[in-house]
């Protein structure tokens, strides 16, 4: 097996990792990255088989669990109930409850709520100078519509962001111990906070998620007040995190591209969606447990080893795609990976696909003339990848 090394906090990786993505992938099937001491997989063949193959898994196996600190502790005791980081039996009982209040008719039903969002949004940016689309526009909407989804108050939107950000930054490279105790802080509040709401919730029910949780939890269906706040920590956290680099991302790529022209009419939005979401992805790496032997593209996993699987590189696979690196709304559908896919596959994604399909269209009619004011620069975040901000002008 090949050994690369790639630091995921140098700069130049951070503002462009598809060049070390390429040359890793050629080198390849399955090849060590040394930064992170894991075998990685950089094809799409070989990500999709083992996100697929249940003989692979979030849940850490129990003799390769580190011991928690006591500044983290509050962050992992919300971790330990989260389904992102759980396999059956345990994760099919809570996404089958999330799902079930979560449906694809309440969804498609806030169609005209994100609509009538993104239009007084972009209605209101300003009309001279420049100005940050991020913080303005692609940041706002996630926010308020899983806050509104949730029932939690939108008035709260700055600090469910703060909570959000310095949460999520557990996941990111080179993280300090100043972020973990912030993230265990975070967390302690977060939960704090979600438990008196569900206690409020339940003496007066109203028609949003949190309550249809609640409803799950006293009809016997098992779903625990701790499970509960975890859940509704995770699909805030992830409801608005990941879209609103899917916003941005979508936003830069197009406008470095000559757009939007025809891509976001009626008939050519869906494909422009998914061709940004391919093209550049706010999520790039994700792992997985070997929890027996298996082989792989040639190589032997054993159980307990871990994988990285490169979402971004999976994307641009030149066996899967024509001239990958190259925007192209118009080419051929095929599937991504950008929300994964099997048993793990984005609950979210089906919301986010919604947000995108609203903001993007609304975005350039209410502002045609918008073009890049700065040179866009990606945040040092790996191993999400959204930018610091989106300098714009009208």
């Amino acid at each position: 097996m090949i050994r690369l090394q790639q630091s995921p906090t140098d700069p130049a990786f951070v503002q462009d990792p598809y060049p070390f993505y390429d040359r890793a992938r050629a080198a390849g099937r399955v090849v060590f990255w040394e930064d992170y001491g894991l075998p990685c997989v950089f094809g799409f063949a070989a990500a999709n088989a083992i996100l697929r193959d249940r003989r692979f898994g979030r849940e850490i196996p129990a003799d390769r669990r580190p011991p928690v600190a006591d500044h983290t502790a509050p962050f992992y005791a919300i971790e330990a109930h989260s389904m992102l980081e759980l396999e059956p039996p345990r994760h099919t009982r809570l996404r089958s409850l999330v799902l079930r209040a979560f449906t694809s008719r309440r969804i498609a039903a806030l169609g005209p709520e994100i609509e009538s969002l993104a239009r007084d949004l972009a209605a209101a940016l300003p009309a001279t100078g420049a100005f940050d689309l991020l913080s303005r526009y692609a940041e706002a909407i996630p926010v308020i519509v899983i806050a509104r989804l949730l029932g939690v108050p939108e008035t709260m939107r700055d600090q469910l962001l703060r909570w959000s950000h310095d949460m999520v930054a557990m996941y990111q490279a080179g993280r300090t111990h100043a972020m973990e105790v912030a993230a265990g802080q975070a967390a302690a509040e977060f939960a704090q906070f979600l438990r008196d709401y569900v206690t409020e919730r339940r003496r007066a029910p109203a028609d949003d998620l949190i309550t249809h949780l609640i409803a799950a939890e006293q009809a016997g269906d098992r779903l625990g007040t701790d499970e509960l706040i975890t859940t509704c920590i995770l699909l805030l956290n992830a409801g608005h995190e990941a879209t609103v680099h899917a916003i941005g991302n979508a936003v830069k790529t197009i406008l470095e591209n000559g757009g939007p022209r025809d891509w976001l009419s009626p008939e050519r939005l869906e494909p422009t969606i998914e061709e940004t979401l391919r093209v550049d992805p706010p999520l790039h790496m994700f792992t997985r447990w070997a929890y027996e032997r298996i082989e792989v593209m040639g190589h032997v996993f054993e159980p307990g080893d871990e994988v990285g699987v490169m979402l971004a590189a999976a994307g641009r696979d030149p066996g899967q795609w024509d001239d990958p690196g190259r925007f192209d709304p118009g080419r051929p559908a095929k599937p991504h990976l950008a929300f994964g896919v099997g048993l793990h596959f984005c609950v979210g994604a089906p919301l986010a696909r919604l947000e995108l399909a609203k903001a993007l269209p609304i975005l350039f009619q209410e502002a045609p003339g918008l073009h890049l004011a700065a040179p866009p620069a990606y945040a040092g975040r790996y191993h999400f990848h959204g930018l610091t901000s989106l300098m714009v002008a009208r």
